[in-house]
């Protein structure tokens, strides 16, 4: 996941983030591994969460992100879809088109941020 310092995007719809940069991720995830109990796991989150995001991201939207298939030999599996795949693709666009206009201004407050502490070195 490609991480822009000083912005996180989340689109909204209508009073609940439609899609931000944890959903984006989780639908790559999803695609590449097959498996919404595979992305969580990666993700560090509970298959219960992941398929709350995926119910939420498919209500969102009007047309499915993701499709499931239950059972079968296999026990089922998660496909993303076209429209999920053009959306992750949309979403990362406007991210790289939003932190390319406000880069200059981050770069300014950034100079005027207090650095981290230094973790003790070990001798």
């Amino acid at each position: 996941m490609a991480r822009y310092p000083g912005l996180m995007l989340r689109i909204l719809a209508e009073d609940h983030p439609a899609i931000g940069p944890g959903k984006a991720q989780l639908v790559a995830l999803i695609d590449s591994t097959g498996s919404i109990s595979a992305a969580a796991r990666e993700m560090g989150m509970s298959y219960r969460r992941a398929w709350q995001l995926v119910e939420a991201l498919n209500a969102s939207f009007i047309e499915p992100v993701v499709m499931t298939a239950v059972g079968g030999k296999r026990g089922g599996g998660a496909v993303v879809t076209a429209f999920g795949r053009e959306l992750v693709q949309q979403f990362r666009a406007i991210e790289d088109k939003a932190s390319k206009a406000i880069a200059t201004d981050i770069e300014r407050l950034q100079r005027r941020m207090r650095k981290p502490p230094r973790a003790p070195q070990r001798q």
